[in-house]
């Protein structure tokens, strides 16, 4: 970060395309991927998750809906509105 700071700020040390390629290998060479088990782990623990809290997040939205309606009809039975 500070070397990226520093020559913005003086303005030297440019460098050409193929520096740039060849560093942007060179950090490519030093990441590893996830293996095809890995992936297909990973995404099963997604889609159970994701259906999981839609789940919940249903059955609450469903229960305080009812407890509004029976709010607003308590309202509605004690005031007359």
């Amino acid at each position: 970060m500070s070397e990226a700071v520093g020559t913005l700020e003086k303005g030297k040390n440019k460098e050409g395309v193929g520096d740039f390629i060849a560093k942007t290998r060179a950090e490519l060479d030093k990441t590893t991927f996830p293996t095809r088990e890995d992936v297909e782990k990973t995404v099963a623990i997604v889609i159970v998750s994701v259906l999981f809290f839609a789940a919940y997040l249903f059955a609450v939205d469903r229960i305080w809906a009812y407890v509004i309606d029976g709010i607003g009809w308590l309202v509605s039975k004690l005031f007359g509105i």
